[in-house]
């Protein structure tokens, strides 16, 4: 085996800004960065599909959590599957907290009236973690990225923005017509224009199908994407679907990152949002990282801008810090002057100790006006 090196003859990391004018493997050397491209299909699901069912119960355990002990730290995650749900995690709280009595108020309050049989496994945090955490560092490495672009008042793309205001209306179309929970939607743009819109919904059984195509057609589509003449429509293209959520299929937080963010078409760090404390810079620093992309398009510095950020785990300073707008040009030095990107810094700012995040749990994570970080 080789010597171990002296301490004093590593280089220990420090902070990376990317300078103004130089490229660089996160942005790569190019004319222009299509961050939208000319055709692109995003999804969104409704509150009561199982995955963000997951999500918000999480989510709503971590509020529980912040509403007693804002100094908590949470990262739990749910497991739903046919009659049984899984409460998993490391909590470490002053707050008493009933989780199984919130996932089952959760459960309810989406629609569901089948009863659950939960288990909770949940422990405090690894004090190997927590020890990073305690003087101010990142809960974890990774890497997370955050955008805007002047498209729409909600600084996303379009179609994503579609994609949500027919997913919640059809999860709120229950409260009229015989339809479930569970739901999907689905859009498709074409050089700016909605080609594509495929919808489909749980229903029940005295809703025929061909009545439940003219209601989402009529109560969801239209009102929403507006004349169809030119729009190719797919109504719960598979046929009848009666049997939704758990009873039909699993679910389990964090499996719908791209629904919770930009869709797909854009980078994603891979963590997941629900569940998580912002502690865990996978949530914090992706918010910050859309914060700060969102300040600069409405500045008009850019017309869509991507924002990125790293960390090691334990470290307060993060690893790189690096922006670009639609044309390839750095943002870097304007933002790094400007914006602080350690933990506790983005906690302070985006006001994050608050129990604010079963909210976020559907229809995107971003875009809402009632959310500091947009």
């Amino acid at each position: 085996m080789g010597k171990v090196p002296p301490a004093s003859s590593i280089r220990w990391g420090k902070i990376v800004y990317l300078p103004v004018g130089r490229h660089h493997a996160a942005f790569p050397e190019r004319k222009a960065i299509m961050f939208i491209p000319r055709m692109y299909t995003v999804e969104s699901v409704t509150a009561g599909h199982p995955d963000k069912v997951c999500d918000q119960m999480s989510d709503a355990i971590l509020d529980a959590c912040l509403a007693q002990d804002p100094m908590s730290r949470v990262a739990v995650e749910c497991f739903g599957a046919h009659g049984h749900l899984v409460i998993g995690g490391e909590v470490t709280t002053n707050a008493h907290v009933d989780y199984a009595a919130i996932a089952r108020q959760v459960y309810r309050d989406i629609g569901y009236t089948d009863e659950l049989d939960i288990v909770v496994h949940v422990t405090e945090q690894s004090r190997e973690i927590s020890q990073g955490v305690d003087t101010g560092g990142a809960g974890d490495q990774g890497i997370m990225y955050g955008f805007a672009c002047d498209e729409t008042p909600e600084f996303m793309p379009r179609g994503v923005v579609l994609a949500h205001r027919l997913a919640k209306t059809l999860h709120e179309l229950r409260h009229a017509l015989p339809v479930g929970p569970d739901g999907k939607t689905q859009v498709t743009m074409q050089d700016g224009r909605v080609s594509d819109v495929v919808v489909s919904s749980q229903h029940q059984s005295r809703l025929p199908l061909d009545r439940l195509r003219y209601e989402v057609l009529e109560r969801v589509i239209r009102p929403i994407i507006g004349n169809v003449d030119d729009v190719r429509v797919h109504i719960n293209p598979a046929g009848e679907w009666q049997l939704g959520g758990f009873a039909a299929d699993t679910g389990l937080t964090g499996r719908k990152i791209m629904v919770d963010t930009y869709g797909g078409f854009l980078p994603h760090g891979g963590g997941a949002f629900s569940g998580k404390d912002a502690t865990k810079v996978d949530r914090s620093a992706a918010y910050m990282c859309r914060h700060v992309a969102q300040m600069l398009v409405a500045e008009g510095k850019a017309k869509q801008c991507l924002v990125s950020v790293a960390y090691a785990i334990g470290q307060a300073e993060p690893v790189m810090v690096a922006a670009v707008d639609e044309n390839g040009h750095e943002l870097t030095n304007d933002i790094t002057a400007r914006f602080d990107f350690r933990p506790l810094a983005i906690i302070e700012r985006l006001g994050l100790r608050q129990p604010i995040f079963q909210a976020t749990a559907t229809y995107g994570h971003f875009g809402k006006t009632a959310v500091p970080w947009m």
